[in-house]
């Protein structure tokens, strides 16, 4: 015969601890106030980021939305060049003095200037531009301006895989090679700031300082974003034909679907 299972006795309910009410909402608002400084905390640390479009005007009218696209990553690009540019003259102020300007803003604003404005190399004796500005920028021999020929160049670079516009309309495309390029190009030239050295083994700018104390990678960050948005420009553009067409194609199939019915119209008529 099976041996009956063993009964286990449950076990005595425990007593509901008693609490005093004061003490329960002295814990209520404890916990309430630690939930407002945890807000507030992440608040400042990690503030929302504001999404950025352009003011609407008149030539926008003739702009498609690929245009759009484009015209922000060229805006976005130039700011970061910038953001790049201000970052090199704070770390290398050597830099921007041999510029022969009166100071770091006003070296900063005429190389930005000078990109966007389609001029000359503003610090003279290098007719170069674009990915060749770039090389000068790092050769061992130059003795210039190589934080602001640097971004010059890659700021011209952009210009011209844009077909040397700014901005695009209805009657402007891009090639998608070139925009794959470039952002090839800039990959190249954060590689070359983080290693170039001189004859003493020293860097030729100083950028990213990682140390036992400290991580500062936010020239990485910045070259990021620009080889970002390229990449996705290059992989959007490249679909524009096809994603044309595409959308006719659905527009015809969806358009018998899409039929507006009498108001007075019945489920059975």
């Amino acid at each position: 015969m099976l041996a009956a299972p063993l009964q286990v006795p449950s076990p005595p309910a425990l007593p509901r601890p008693c609490m005093p009410r004061a003490r329960v909402l002295s814990g209520l608002a404890a916990g309430l106030a630690a939930c407002v400084l945890l807000t507030g905390c992440a608040g400042s640390v990690s503030p929302q980021r504001n999404v950025r479009g352009d003011p609407f005007n008149e030539s926008q009218a003739l702009q498609s939305g690929m245009n759009r696209f484009a015209n922000l990553t060229m805006r976005d690009n130039l700011d970061s060049l910038e953001v790049l540019l201000d970052k090199l003259y704070q770390r290398n102020p050597a830099m921007w003095r041999a510029s022969g300007l009166a100071s770091r803003d006003a070296a900063r604003e005429a190389v930005m200037f000078a990109i966007r404005s389609g001029g000359a190399w503003p610090g003279g004796q290098v007719p170069q531009r674009g990915v060749d500005a770039i090389r000068v920028a790092f050769a061992p021999v130059y003795s210039g301006d190589r934080a602001g020929l640097m971004v010059y160049g890659l700021g011209t670079m952009l210009v011209e895989a844009y077909d040397g516009r700014l901005h695009l309309t209805l009657f402007n495309g891009l090639n998608a090679q070139k925009i794959a390029n470039a952002a090839h190009n800039v990959t190249v030239a954060a590689w070359l700031l983080a290693s170039r050295r001189d004859e003493q083994g020293r860097l030729l700018l100083l950028a990213d300082d990682i140390t036992p104390e400290e991580r500062n990678l936010s020239f990485a960050r910045e070259f990021g974003k620009i080889i970002g948005r390229l990449d996705t420009l290059a992989a959007v553009n490249d679909e524009k034909v096809r994603r044309s067409l595409l959308d006719y194609l659905q527009g015809l199939v969806a358009g018998p679907f899409l039929q507006f019915i009498p108001i007075g119209a019945s489920a059975g008529s």
